[in-house]
Protein backbone atom coordinates (compact mmCIF):
# COMPACT_ATOMS: atom_id res chain seq x y z
CA UNK A 1 0.00 0.00 0.00
CA UNK A 2 2.88 2.38 0.77
CA UNK A 3 4.31 1.97 -2.74
CA UNK A 4 0.91 2.69 -4.26
CA UNK A 5 0.60 5.83 -2.09
CA UNK A 6 3.95 7.15 -3.32
CA UNK A 7 3.03 6.27 -6.91
CA UNK A 8 -0.26 8.22 -6.67
CA UNK A 9 1.38 11.24 -4.99
CA UNK A 10 4.22 11.53 -7.52
CA UNK A 11 2.04 11.01 -10.58
CA UNK A 12 -0.71 13.34 -9.34
CA UNK A 13 1.67 16.17 -8.36
CA UNK A 14 3.56 16.06 -11.65
CA UNK A 15 0.38 16.10 -13.75
CA UNK A 16 -1.26 18.79 -11.63
CA UNK A 17 1.88 20.93 -11.64
CA UNK A 18 2.21 20.62 -15.41
CA UNK A 19 -1.45 21.59 -15.89
CA UNK A 20 -1.03 24.72 -13.78
CA UNK A 21 2.07 25.78 -15.73
CA UNK A 22 0.11 25.35 -18.98
CA UNK A 23 -2.61 27.57 -17.49
CA UNK A 24 -0.03 30.23 -16.63
CA UNK A 25 0.07 29.59 -12.87
CA UNK A 26 2.95 28.46 -10.60
CA UNK A 27 3.31 24.67 -10.54
CA UNK A 28 3.05 24.65 -6.76
CA UNK A 29 -0.63 25.64 -6.96
CA UNK A 30 -1.47 22.37 -8.68
CA UNK A 31 0.53 20.37 -6.18
CA UNK A 32 -1.30 21.96 -3.26
CA UNK A 33 -4.76 21.56 -4.80
CA UNK A 34 -4.19 17.96 -5.83
CA UNK A 35 -3.48 17.13 -2.18
CA UNK A 36 -7.01 18.24 -1.30
CA UNK A 37 -8.48 16.29 -4.24
CA UNK A 38 -6.74 12.94 -3.67
CA UNK A 39 -6.73 13.30 0.13
CA UNK A 40 -9.36 12.40 2.76
CA UNK A 41 -11.43 15.55 2.07
CA UNK A 42 -12.50 14.41 -1.43
CA UNK A 43 -11.45 11.23 -3.25
CA UNK A 44 -9.74 9.56 -0.29
CA UNK A 45 -7.12 7.85 -2.45
CA UNK A 46 -4.35 8.79 -0.01
CA UNK A 47 -4.51 9.22 3.77
CA UNK A 48 -2.12 11.09 6.01
CA UNK A 49 0.17 8.58 7.70
CA UNK A 50 3.16 8.80 9.98
CA UNK A 51 5.62 7.92 7.23
CA UNK A 52 4.09 10.48 4.85
CA UNK A 53 4.41 13.10 7.58
CA UNK A 54 8.08 12.23 8.05
CA UNK A 55 8.81 12.33 4.31
CA UNK A 56 6.95 15.63 4.12
CA UNK A 57 9.10 17.04 6.92
CA UNK A 58 12.24 16.08 5.00
CA UNK A 59 10.75 17.78 1.93
CA UNK A 60 10.22 21.14 3.60
CA UNK A 61 13.67 20.99 5.23
CA UNK A 62 15.32 20.35 1.86
CA UNK A 63 13.28 23.13 0.27
CA UNK A 64 14.48 25.67 2.85
CA UNK A 65 18.01 24.27 2.73
CA UNK A 66 18.14 24.98 -1.00
CA UNK A 67 16.71 28.45 -0.39
CA UNK A 68 19.63 29.08 1.95
CA UNK A 69 22.09 27.85 -0.69
CA UNK A 70 20.70 30.37 -3.18
CA UNK A 71 20.58 33.33 -0.77
CA UNK A 72 23.22 36.04 -0.94
CA UNK A 73 24.61 36.49 2.58
CA UNK A 74 25.63 40.08 1.92
CA UNK A 75 22.18 40.95 0.58
CA UNK A 76 20.59 39.27 3.61
CA UNK A 77 22.59 41.51 5.94
CA UNK A 78 21.74 44.59 3.88
CA UNK A 79 18.03 43.79 4.00
CA UNK A 80 17.85 43.42 7.80
CA UNK A 81 16.10 46.77 8.34
CA UNK A 82 13.50 45.99 5.69
CA UNK A 83 13.04 42.43 6.97
CA UNK A 84 12.45 43.72 10.49
CA UNK A 85 9.84 46.23 9.28
CA UNK A 86 8.10 43.56 7.19
CA UNK A 87 8.05 41.09 10.11
CA UNK A 88 6.80 43.62 12.67
CA UNK A 89 4.13 44.98 10.32
CA UNK A 90 3.14 41.40 9.53
CA UNK A 91 2.61 40.70 13.23
CA UNK A 92 0.91 43.88 14.47
CA UNK A 93 -1.88 44.09 11.88
CA UNK A 94 -2.79 40.36 11.82
CA UNK A 95 -2.76 40.28 15.62
CA UNK A 96 -5.10 43.27 15.80
CA UNK A 97 -7.33 41.82 13.08
CA UNK A 98 -7.51 38.42 14.76
CA UNK A 99 -8.10 39.89 18.22
CA UNK A 100 -10.94 42.22 17.22
CA UNK A 101 -12.55 39.56 15.02
CA UNK A 102 -12.45 37.15 17.95
CA UNK A 103 -14.04 39.72 20.27
CA UNK A 104 -16.77 40.50 17.73
CA UNK A 105 -17.80 36.84 17.45
CA UNK A 106 -17.93 36.47 21.23
CA UNK A 107 -14.60 34.85 22.09
CA UNK A 108 -13.12 35.24 25.53
CA UNK A 109 -10.39 37.88 25.72
CA UNK A 110 -7.63 35.28 26.19
CA UNK A 111 -8.91 33.25 23.22
CA UNK A 112 -9.11 36.36 21.02
CA UNK A 113 -5.52 37.26 21.96
CA UNK A 114 -4.42 33.75 20.99
CA UNK A 115 -6.34 33.96 17.72
CA UNK A 116 -4.48 37.16 16.85
CA UNK A 117 -1.19 35.45 17.62
CA UNK A 118 -2.13 32.48 15.44
CA UNK A 119 -2.82 34.79 12.49
CA UNK A 120 0.54 36.53 13.05
CA UNK A 121 2.52 33.42 12.10
CA UNK A 122 4.22 33.11 8.72
CA UNK A 123 5.71 30.20 6.82
CA UNK A 124 7.47 31.05 3.56
CA UNK A 125 8.20 27.52 2.35
CA UNK A 126 5.40 27.82 -0.22
CA UNK A 127 6.57 31.32 -1.16
CA UNK A 128 10.09 29.97 -1.71
CA UNK A 129 8.80 27.49 -4.27
CA UNK A 130 6.59 30.12 -5.95
CA UNK A 131 9.52 32.53 -6.21
CA UNK A 132 11.64 29.72 -7.63
CA UNK A 133 8.97 29.03 -10.26
CA UNK A 134 9.06 32.75 -11.13
CA UNK A 135 12.90 32.86 -11.24
CA UNK A 136 12.90 35.38 -8.38
CA UNK A 137 14.51 33.37 -5.58
CA UNK A 138 17.71 35.44 -5.75
CA UNK A 139 15.89 38.79 -5.89
CA UNK A 140 15.98 41.50 -3.23
CA UNK A 141 12.30 40.86 -2.48
CA UNK A 142 12.99 37.18 -1.86
CA UNK A 143 15.93 37.90 0.45
CA UNK A 144 13.81 40.37 2.45
CA UNK A 145 11.02 37.79 2.69
CA UNK A 146 13.35 35.11 4.02
CA UNK A 147 14.84 37.47 6.59
CA UNK A 148 11.36 38.61 7.66
CA UNK A 149 10.21 35.01 8.06
CA UNK A 150 13.09 34.25 10.43
CA UNK A 151 12.36 37.36 12.51
CA UNK A 152 8.63 36.59 12.46
CA UNK A 153 9.29 33.06 13.73
CA UNK A 154 11.36 34.33 16.64
CA UNK A 155 8.90 37.05 17.65
CA UNK A 156 5.83 34.83 17.37
CA UNK A 157 7.42 32.02 19.40
CA UNK A 158 8.40 34.50 22.13
CA UNK A 159 4.89 35.99 22.12
CA UNK A 160 3.41 32.47 22.21
CA UNK A 161 5.48 31.68 25.30
CA UNK A 162 4.25 34.90 26.91
CA UNK A 163 0.58 34.20 26.08
CA UNK A 164 0.81 30.58 27.27
CA UNK A 165 2.41 31.70 30.54
CA UNK A 166 -0.45 34.16 31.15
CA UNK A 167 -3.47 32.19 29.95
CA UNK A 168 -2.46 28.65 29.09
CA UNK A 169 -2.08 27.34 32.60
CA UNK A 170 1.52 26.37 31.95
CA UNK A 171 4.67 27.46 33.75
CA UNK A 172 6.65 29.11 30.92
CA UNK A 173 9.95 30.80 31.72
CA UNK A 174 10.30 33.70 29.28
CA UNK A 175 13.94 34.25 30.19
CA UNK A 176 14.66 30.63 29.33
CA UNK A 177 12.78 30.95 26.02
CA UNK A 178 14.75 34.05 25.03
CA UNK A 179 18.00 32.53 26.23
CA UNK A 180 17.50 29.40 24.11
CA UNK A 181 16.83 31.52 21.02
CA UNK A 182 19.99 33.53 21.65
CA UNK A 183 22.10 30.39 22.10
CA UNK A 184 20.73 28.92 18.87
CA UNK A 185 21.67 31.97 16.82
CA UNK A 186 25.13 32.06 18.39
CA UNK A 187 25.54 28.43 17.28
CA UNK A 188 24.34 29.34 13.78
CA UNK A 189 26.77 32.27 13.60
CA UNK A 190 29.65 29.98 14.57
CA UNK A 191 28.61 27.42 11.98
CA UNK A 192 28.42 30.01 9.22
CA UNK A 193 31.72 31.59 10.27
CA UNK A 194 33.94 28.55 10.84
CA UNK A 195 32.39 25.17 11.65
CA UNK A 196 30.67 24.27 8.36
CA UNK A 197 33.81 25.00 6.33
CA UNK A 198 35.74 22.64 8.59
CA UNK A 199 33.06 19.93 8.43
CA UNK A 200 32.89 20.08 4.64
CA UNK A 201 36.69 19.94 4.29
CA UNK A 202 36.75 16.93 6.63
CA UNK A 203 33.86 14.93 5.09
CA UNK A 204 34.06 15.87 1.40
CA UNK A 205 37.37 14.02 0.66
CA UNK A 206 36.15 10.72 2.18
CA UNK A 207 36.62 7.90 -0.29
CA UNK A 208 32.95 6.98 -0.49
CA UNK A 209 30.29 7.76 -3.10
CA UNK A 210 28.70 11.25 -3.04
CA UNK A 211 30.63 12.42 0.00
CA UNK A 212 30.03 16.13 -0.71
CA UNK A 213 26.22 15.96 -0.91
CA UNK A 214 26.19 13.65 2.12
CA UNK A 215 28.23 16.19 4.07
CA UNK A 216 25.78 18.93 3.08
CA UNK A 217 22.80 16.88 4.24
CA UNK A 218 24.53 16.08 7.53
CA UNK A 219 24.90 19.81 8.18
CA UNK A 220 21.28 20.44 7.13
CA UNK A 221 19.73 17.82 9.41
CA UNK A 222 22.05 18.66 12.30
CA UNK A 223 21.11 22.35 12.33
CA UNK A 224 17.41 21.48 11.85
CA UNK A 225 17.66 19.20 14.89
CA UNK A 226 19.49 21.84 16.93
CA UNK A 227 16.86 24.45 15.95
CA UNK A 228 14.02 22.30 17.24
CA UNK A 229 15.90 21.52 20.45
CA UNK A 230 16.17 25.26 21.10
CA UNK A 231 12.52 25.98 20.32
CA UNK A 232 13.04 27.33 16.79
CA UNK A 233 11.35 25.86 13.71
CA UNK A 234 13.47 23.19 12.03
CA UNK A 235 13.11 24.97 8.68
CA UNK A 236 15.07 27.92 10.13
CA UNK A 237 17.92 25.56 10.98
CA UNK A 238 17.81 24.04 7.49
CA UNK A 239 17.87 27.52 5.91
CA UNK A 240 20.84 28.46 8.10
CA UNK A 241 22.65 25.29 6.99
CA UNK A 242 22.15 26.22 3.34
CA UNK A 243 23.34 29.74 4.06
CA UNK A 244 26.47 28.38 5.76
CA UNK A 245 27.33 26.03 2.88
CA UNK A 246 26.74 28.85 0.38
CA UNK A 247 29.85 30.49 1.88
CA UNK A 248 32.04 27.48 0.97
CA UNK A 249 33.55 26.19 -2.26
CA UNK A 250 31.12 23.27 -2.19
CA UNK A 251 27.97 25.33 -2.80
CA UNK A 252 27.57 24.55 -6.51
CA UNK A 253 28.12 20.82 -6.16
CA UNK A 254 25.73 20.48 -3.21
CA UNK A 255 23.04 22.51 -4.95
CA UNK A 256 23.44 20.69 -8.28
CA UNK A 257 23.24 17.21 -6.75
CA UNK A 258 20.58 17.92 -4.11
CA UNK A 259 17.97 19.45 -6.40
CA UNK A 260 17.14 16.20 -8.28
CA UNK A 261 16.88 14.27 -5.00
CA UNK A 262 14.60 16.85 -3.38
CA UNK A 263 12.28 17.49 -6.32
CA UNK A 264 12.01 13.88 -7.39
CA UNK A 265 10.22 12.75 -4.24
CA UNK A 266 10.50 14.70 -0.98
CA UNK A 267 9.30 18.18 -2.00
CA UNK A 268 6.25 16.89 -3.94
CA UNK A 269 5.22 14.86 -0.88
CA UNK A 270 5.48 17.98 1.29
CA UNK A 271 3.26 20.02 -1.03
CA UNK A 272 0.60 17.36 -1.47
CA UNK A 273 0.51 16.46 2.24
CA UNK A 274 -0.68 19.98 3.12
CA UNK A 275 -3.98 19.17 1.43
CA UNK A 276 -4.37 15.99 3.48
CA UNK A 277 -5.15 18.13 6.54
CA UNK A 278 -8.31 19.51 4.94
CA UNK A 279 -11.63 18.28 6.31
CA UNK A 280 -15.03 19.63 5.35
CA UNK A 281 -16.85 17.90 8.22
CA UNK A 282 -19.09 20.26 10.15
CA UNK A 283 -18.13 23.34 8.12
CA UNK A 284 -21.58 23.94 6.65
CA UNK A 285 -22.68 25.94 9.69
CA UNK A 286 -19.38 27.89 9.82
CA UNK A 287 -19.01 28.94 6.20
CA UNK A 288 -19.62 32.61 7.05
CA UNK A 289 -16.94 32.61 9.74
CA UNK A 290 -14.58 30.74 7.42
CA UNK A 291 -14.90 33.48 4.80
CA UNK A 292 -14.46 36.25 7.39
CA UNK A 293 -11.38 34.67 8.98
CA UNK A 294 -9.81 34.01 5.58
CA UNK A 295 -10.31 37.61 4.47
CA UNK A 296 -8.89 38.92 7.74
CA UNK A 297 -5.92 36.52 7.58
CA UNK A 298 -5.03 37.44 3.99
CA UNK A 299 -5.62 41.20 4.10
CA UNK A 300 -3.95 41.92 7.43
CA UNK A 301 -0.73 40.07 6.58
CA UNK A 302 -0.70 41.44 3.01
CA UNK A 303 -1.17 45.03 4.22
CA UNK A 304 0.95 44.82 7.38
CA UNK A 305 4.02 43.31 5.71
CA UNK A 306 3.49 45.34 2.54
CA UNK A 307 3.42 48.60 4.49
CA UNK A 308 6.61 47.57 6.30
CA UNK A 309 8.31 46.99 2.94
CA UNK A 310 7.00 50.27 1.49
CA UNK A 311 8.25 52.27 4.48
CA UNK A 312 11.77 50.89 3.97
CA UNK A 313 12.13 51.92 0.34
CA UNK A 314 10.53 49.20 -1.78
CA UNK A 315 8.34 50.19 -4.72
CA UNK A 316 4.60 49.68 -4.49
CA UNK A 317 4.79 46.60 -6.72
CA UNK A 318 7.63 45.04 -4.74
CA UNK A 319 5.89 45.86 -1.45
CA UNK A 320 2.75 44.12 -2.66
CA UNK A 321 4.88 41.13 -3.66
CA UNK A 322 6.53 40.96 -0.24
CA UNK A 323 3.15 41.30 1.45
CA UNK A 324 1.86 38.47 -0.73
CA UNK A 325 4.80 36.23 0.15
CA UNK A 326 4.12 36.62 3.87
CA UNK A 327 0.44 35.59 3.62
CA UNK A 328 0.99 31.82 3.89
CA UNK A 329 0.70 30.57 7.48
CA UNK A 330 1.67 27.00 6.60
CA UNK A 331 2.98 24.47 9.09
CA UNK A 332 4.01 27.13 11.65
CA UNK A 333 0.39 28.22 12.22
CA UNK A 334 -0.80 24.59 12.26
CA UNK A 335 1.62 23.87 15.11
CA UNK A 336 0.46 26.96 17.02
CA UNK A 337 -3.20 25.99 16.51
CA UNK A 338 -2.49 22.54 17.95
CA UNK A 339 -0.73 24.09 20.96
CA UNK A 340 -3.72 26.39 21.52
CA UNK A 341 -6.16 23.47 21.36
CA UNK A 342 -4.13 21.48 23.87
CA UNK A 343 -3.66 24.51 26.13
CA UNK A 344 -7.36 25.43 26.20
CA UNK A 345 -6.94 28.70 24.26
CA UNK A 346 -8.64 27.47 21.09
CA UNK A 347 -11.98 25.66 21.18
CA UNK A 348 -12.48 22.52 19.12
CA UNK A 349 -15.38 24.16 17.27
CA UNK A 350 -12.94 26.71 15.80
CA UNK A 351 -9.96 24.41 15.33
CA UNK A 352 -11.04 22.63 12.13
CA UNK A 353 -12.21 25.90 10.57
CA UNK A 354 -8.89 27.62 11.34
CA UNK A 355 -6.97 24.69 9.85
CA UNK A 356 -8.93 25.32 6.64
CA UNK A 357 -8.14 29.05 6.87
CA UNK A 358 -4.42 28.29 7.28
CA UNK A 359 -4.46 26.00 4.24
CA UNK A 360 -6.43 28.56 2.21
CA UNK A 361 -3.78 31.21 2.94
CA UNK A 362 -1.20 28.70 1.71
CA UNK A 363 -3.17 28.09 -1.49
CA UNK A 364 -3.76 31.80 -2.10
CA UNK A 365 -0.11 32.84 -1.71
CA UNK A 366 1.21 31.51 -5.07
CA UNK A 367 -1.63 33.29 -6.91
CA UNK A 368 -0.85 36.57 -5.13
CA UNK A 369 2.87 36.27 -5.85
CA UNK A 370 2.22 35.54 -9.52
CA UNK A 371 -0.10 38.55 -9.73
CA UNK A 372 2.21 40.99 -7.95
CA UNK A 373 5.72 39.86 -8.94
CA UNK A 374 5.13 37.65 -11.97
CA UNK A 375 6.10 38.73 -15.45
CA UNK A 376 5.57 37.31 -18.93
CA UNK A 377 9.15 36.01 -18.90
CA UNK A 378 8.89 34.31 -15.55
CA UNK A 379 5.42 32.93 -16.04
CA UNK A 380 6.58 31.07 -19.12
CA UNK A 381 9.13 29.12 -17.14
CA UNK A 382 8.54 25.39 -17.14
CA UNK A 383 7.69 23.51 -14.01
CA UNK A 384 10.47 22.44 -11.68
CA UNK A 385 9.81 19.37 -9.56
Amino acid sequence: MFYLTILIILLATKLAGDLCVRLGQPAVVGKLLIGVIIGPAMLGWVDQSHIIEELSEIGVLLLMFMAGLETDMKELKNSFRSSMAVAVGGIILPWAGGYFTGILIGMETSHAIFLGLLLSATSVSISVQSLKDLNLLKSRESTTLLGAAIIDDILVVVLLAFVMSLFGGGDVNLTLVLGKKLIFFIIVALFIWKVVKWIMKWLAPLRVSESVISAGLIVCFFLAYIAEQFGVAGIIGAFAAGLAISQTDYKQEVEHKLEPIAYAIFVPIFFVSIGFSVSFDGLRDQIGLLVIFTIVAVLTKFLGSGIGARLTGFSTRSSMGIGSGMVSRGEVALIIATIGLQGGLLKQEYFTMLVIVIILTTLITPFLLKKTLGSPASSSQSEQG
